[in-house]
């Protein structure tokens, strides 16, 4: 029976469980001895075969179960740019050529990373002009260093629904003493509450080829992005190999591996206050989360307060 593996919570303490394919959420028994998702990736080689043959059918239900995200606390997320060839060209650029090396930034892994219906809260909106991508996310469970290419996909324990949020206005400064420090990759892209993920962690053994997967992501219900994983400039494998080569990868590290055509940059469109933006890959689910501009929220209780005092 296909499941992922999910952190949840029902109290106070999250646990790991398992979401199957119908949206049940169960706690099989094999599952609480760990304490966290990251203490089970801290395994994978040891236990991804007693997963694998995880039977659930009487595995006990969680009605009241709230998904967090399935790597809660990443060591690190690790996300690549210009990795779609479509997406390359709406933005008004050039396809890299021969010899490309991937390109990857860094989100804060605590704070970026939320659960796949937790609010999206951003700020100074008008500004930052908040923008949508619909990425697959690669959760790594065998880490190393100077990973080969063909032995890439051994390393990855699952992947994950993921929306890489965007504040475009804060990526170029418009004062900067020279051109390399123009690009500000940490307010465009580590902003708290930018990497929904989830629902679950989907294990590897459950995707044959990860480069065969339907991406789309809609806008209070409006399909804005709908692409093939198979687009990708370099795939799951390259992207692992070459991450490895600049870092230690570590069980738990989140790559999201860039996103397809489709942004709202391309035509001037930004995300608002109490929009609902769902992502969806198929085979591994879908996360929804809500738009909370935390500027208008205050203004609001302000009023609030006003008229009451």
């Amino acid at each position: 029976m296909k499941f992922s593996l999910t952190t949840y919570r029902t109290g106070t303490e999250p646990q790991v469980g398992a979401l199957l394919s119908d949206g049940t959420l169960v706690a099989p028994p094999e599952l609480k001895r760990w304490r966290s998702m990251l203490d089970l990736l801290d395994q994978w080689p040891q236990v991804v075969g007693e997963l694998a043959g995880l039977e659930l059918a009487d595995a006990q239900p969680v009605p009241e179960g709230e998904l967090l995200a399935p790597v809660r606390w990443p060591r690190k997320v690790l996300c690549a740019g210009v990795n779609y060839s479509r997406h390359v060209r709406e933005m008004g650029c050039e396809e890299p050529g021969e010899g490309w090396r991937p390109f990857f930034f860094l989100k804060p892994p605590t704070t970026s990373v939320i659960g796949p219906a937790d609010p999206i809260v951003i700020r100074d909106a008008e500004r930052a002009r908040y923008d949508w991508e619909a990425e697959l996310a690669v959760v790594i469970g065998t880490g190393g260093r100077d990973i080969p290419v063909g032995a890439a996909l051994s390393h990855v324990a699952g992947y994950c629904v993921a929306n890489d949020v965007s504040a475009r206005g804060y990526h170029r400064r418009e004062v900067a003493p020279a051109e390399p420090f123009r690009f500000d990759w940490l307010a465009a892209k580590g902003g708290d509450c930018s990497l929904p993920l989830g629902p679950g962690l989907t294990p590897a053994f459950w995707v044959p080829d990860p480069q065969a997967l339907r991406l789309r992501l809609w806008v209070n219900g409006e399909l804005q992005q709908d692409e093939s994983t198979a687009d990708m400039i370099c795939g799951v494998d390259e992207l692992v190999s070459a991450a490895s080569s600049y870092v230690t990868l570590e069980p738990g590290d989140v790559i999201a591996t860039g996103t397809p055509s489709g942004v709202g940059a391309s035509r001037g469109l930004w995300l608002r206050h109490d929009d609902v933006v769902t992502v969806a890959i198929d085979g591994l689910g879908e996360i929804s989360n809500r738009v909370v501009d935390a500027d208008l929220v205050a203004k609001d209780a302000l009023k609030t307060e006003g008229r009451t005092s």
